[in-house]
């Protein structure tokens, strides 16, 4: 199968190889690197800004794991299924929990330092829709800045692994057998690399995060433009469940014009003890679900979003006061520093909180050791849908899931290495140059994506909304094309390149969303309520057709 689709972009000026090359420097494409390396394979990082300005930085609750006296991965699986509504993946979710708890050990070996008691081990809390204390956080609410720290670290201590700082990716280069070849890349900057240029490899492993930034608001970096998705797409890869957008339900609200990322409070803080009240104290989740503020996100988000219209208020309150400043300061510094910042002092009132776009749970298609349908073309973190989250990930799996099938690839790339079956890849360059160029948007394109998938493929959704927000997308693709037909296109550049991808996941998105008529886990229909497993407990896959549209086709029962 070969690349159909491409970036419209200047041909590549310069040229390098590498055995594995990994697109994103997170707790996924990090752990990736250092276990190839170890294996003896020449791996390359290739991240769109500094090492360490992916996502991981940003997580602040922990890393979940059955690592507590009297939990166990089974416990882990039962808490995980009923997060994911019916959609999880059992293999998959049952490698993720039974392999985890080693796998986190072996992040300590790496030098990640973790929160302790006075007994050495190591502290663990609670979040939304686990039964069980089994969240292990650093820094008291820094856990992925620490994570980040430790697996940069190591990986700038070998000085084998290549590194390809303030890069955005473009589009996989494949063979004549349609095996991933490597991949082109804009590198951003001066110097020997600079520009379009493309990278030669036996691999290629995608890690770049997901795609926040489709929506106005969200926790995601402003990096995290969809760009692993969008290019599995155009080179004809199989993606899943993209319907299934996580909104974190306690992000700070900043007021109603704000726009790009938004801090996020931890669910930890509930965890704690932290109640979610309306603007007359009103705790609105008892008697919502048995856990209260510590249901699964999805429920909290919908029993946020129902309180607001109820009220005709755009934001509800977190309240911690009962904390006292000590423990703020010690387990939620990050966090007091960050409303402080904004003129709110957690000590003394409420937090002000709305959901926002937090985690894609679907993504590029893979099996339990990362292979996508595109072969030589891997993937593992948030851009992948290995099949654990289901409909709804469950709080703090997303470290685990990116340090587990991390591992995972590079186990599998290893021993196709030892087996003789990674040879070196010869470009099919003919196919490259025979793939349908993508006309590129204006730059203001990306704020108009952005308003058009939160006002009607947000928190809530129905067919007339997603009709609209569809409608929006369709025009802004034809004056694309109208501007390119005018001889008047966009320049190839970071910003168009990025408007072209957001603009691309977005129909993706928009397309899957609108096929599900039911409501199911963090997809949520107003004029489909109800969960329907008869029809939809199946995934939705959407591939690129001949012209570059998506399609969603419902997967045989």
């Amino acid at each position: 199968m070969s690349v159909t689709h491409r970036l419209t972009a200047p041909a590549p000026g310069w040229t390098t190889d590498t055995d594995v090359v990994v697109v994103g420097s997170g707790v996924a494409g990090l752990t990736v690197a250092l276990n190839v390396r170890r294996a003896g394979l020449r791996a390359m990082v290739v991240t769109k800004a500094m090492l360490d300005d992916g996502s991981t930085r940003w997580a602040q609750g922990g890393i979940a794991a059955a690592l507590g006296e009297g939990d166990t991965p089974e416990q882990h699986l039962a808490d995980t299924l009923v997060a994911g509504a019916g959609l999880c993946d059992g293999d998959s979710v049952r490698t993720l929990v039974t392999e985890g708890p080693d796998a986190v050990r072996r992040l300590i070996a790496v030098g990640a330092a973790f929160d302790r008691g006075e007994d050495g081990d190591v502290l663990l809390t609670r979040e939304g829709g686990h039964h069980r204390n089994r969240i292990a956080h650093a820094g008291g609410d820094a856990t992925g800045a620490e994570i980040s720290r430790a697996l940069v670290e190591a990986v700038r201590r070998d000085p084998d692994v290549e590194l390809i700082e303030h890069a955005l990716v473009l589009d996989l280069l494949t063979d004549a057998d349609g095996h991933a070849a490597g991949l082109t890349l804009h590198v951003m900057g001066e110097g020997q690399r600079d520009g379009v240029g493309a990278v030669r490899a036996r691999a290629v492993v995608l890690a770049t995060g997901g795609m926040g930034q489709v929506f106005s608001a969200t926790t995601n970096p402003a990096v995290s433009t969809g760009d692993g998705v969008a290019l599995a797409l155009r080179a004809g890869a199989e993606v899943t469940d993209l319907e299934f957008v996580q909104f974190h339900p306690t992000v700070l609200w900043l007021g109603p014009e704000a726009e790009g990322q938004q801090p996020l409070v931890s669910e930890a803080v509930r965890g704690e003890g932290a109640h979610l009240v309306d603007a007359d104290g009103v705790r609105f989740m008892l008697g919502q679900h048995e856990l209260a503020e510590l249901a699964p996100r999805d429920i909290v988000a919908k029993a946020i979003t129902r309180r607001m219209r109820e009220h005709g208020t755009d934001h509800m309150y977190l309240d911690g006061r009962h904390f006292g400043a000590e423990m703020w300061q010690r387990r939620f510094p990050t966090i007091l520093a960050s409303c402080r910042a904004h003129g709110i002092d957690p000590v003394t009132e409420p937090i002000p909180v709305s959901p926002a776009a937090h985690y894609a749970s679907g993504g590029v298609r893979t099996d339990t050791r990362g292979r996508t349908s595109v072969p030589g073309l891997s993937a593992c973190g948030e851009v992948a849908c290995t099949g654990v989250h289901g409909a709804n990930r469950l709080a703090s799996n997303s470290l685990l899931e990116g340090l587990v099938f991390a591992e995972r690839i590079a186990a599998d790339l290893t021993a196709r290495h030892a087996a003789g079956d990674l040879p070196e890849r010869v470009v099919d360059v003919e196919a490259a140059r025979a793939a349908r160029p993508v006309p590129l948007p204006a730059p203001e394109a990306r704020a108009e994506i952005q308003r058009l998938m939160s006002r009607g493929t947000g928190v809530l959704r129905s067919a007339a909304s997603m009709s609209a927000t569809a409608e929006g997308l369709a025009l802004l693709a034809e004056q694309t094309r109208a501007a390119v037909a005018e001889e008047k296109p966009a320049d190839p550049r970071v910003e168009t390149w990025e408007a072209a991808n957001l603009l691309l996941v977005a129909d993706a998105l928009v397309t899957a969303a609108a096929q599900r008529e039911e409501t199911r886990g963090c997809h949520w229909r107003e004029d489909f309520p109800e969960r329907d497993d008869a029809h939809w407990q199946r995934h939705l896959i959407t591939t690129l057709t001949a012209s570059g549209g998506p399609v969603s086709t419902l997967e045989e029962p």
